[in-house]
């Protein structure tokens, strides 16, 4: 992979106020949840720098991972939420309550708008977890499109068990890997299902010792690089569309012979402008 690091266009700011880390290098981009202190618990101002970072990032980056920083991914939101109106300028619950309604659905729009990117197939997105990914922790690992998994990892829908719901996106993924009925226990029991669990229901693809996590999510972006970039963007659109239940084969199959077409015209225009 090139060597060469690129800046970032998104304001330094706006990321230190998030507790969020960005570098660029060549095709990867790596997003990192630096609050290693607060075991990168979030606020609004993490998905306010997500959101940026999902539509500022150079056409050239291919693969997104997303890491957090010290010994957990992340321990969901940030506690100050719950009592306090504002929080560092930005909402907390309490401020969102009474709020009405349009405005608070629109800014939650917003919350959720910093997680969803993460599945546009325009990029390839791995999530590279240790520690706890604890309710907004779990969500954003879900929101990407691969999970790699530190052994210590132990993931926690923990939402339902502090009176809210998971609403950044995560109930969706959940429910297309581990089906309805373990998606309901998960939620509403908030217990912890640990690495070698995850691993068994499809939560995450790979299970590797502690030391071990940086190469082998190294070792991953450098495969996920190696097919042409429209080879790789049809095809997650492709998976993606399957993963709705409500495609049906017909509508998967036309979808499958136009995404052919478009890349057997690219390939015939690339062959014969050698």
């Amino acid at each position: 992979m090139e060597a060469r690091l690129a800046e970032s266009t998104v304001d330094a700011d706006l990321l230190d106020r998030g507790g969020v880390g960005l570098t660029i290098q060549g095709r990867r981009a790596t997003i990192t949840l630096n609050r290693p202190d607060k075991l990168n618990a979030q606020t609004p101002h993490t998905w306010y720098a997500l959101r940026e970072i999902g539509q500022s990032l150079p056409a050239e980056v291919r693969v997104v991972v997303v890491r957090g920083e010290g010994r957990s991914f992340s321990a969901g939101l940030d506690r100050r939420l719950f009592g306090a109106a504002d929080v560092d300028g930005a909402p907390g619950l309490a401020a969102l309550a009474d709020t009405p309604t349009e405005q608070a659905d629109a800014e939650i729009a917003g919350f959720q708008q910093g997680f969803s990117w993460l599945r546009d197939p325009d990029r390839i997105t791995v999530a590279a977890v240790q520690g706890h990914a604890i309710g907004a922790g779990f969500q954003l690992a879900l929101a990407c499109d691969l999970r790699v998994a530190a052994e210590d990892a132990r993931l926690r829908m923990a939402e339902t068990s502090l009176g809210l719901v998971p609403d950044l996106g995560g109930t969706l993924p959940l429910v297309r890997t581990v089906g309805y009925a373990k998606a309901v226990e998960i939620c509403l029991t908030g217990r912890d299902v640990p690495a070698a669990e995850a691993a068994a229901l499809g939560l995450v693809n790979q299970v590797v010792p502690a030391d071990g996590l940086e190469d082998a999510v190294d070792g991953l972006v450098e495969a996920l690089v190696q097919p042409p970039e429209g080879a790789s963007r049809e095809t997650l659109a492709l998976l993606s569309q399957a993963a709705d239940e409500a495609v049906d084969p017909e509508q998967q199959l036309a979808a499958e012979r136009s995404a052919q077409l478009r890349r057997i015209v690219d390939m015939a225009a690339l062959l014969r402008s050698e």
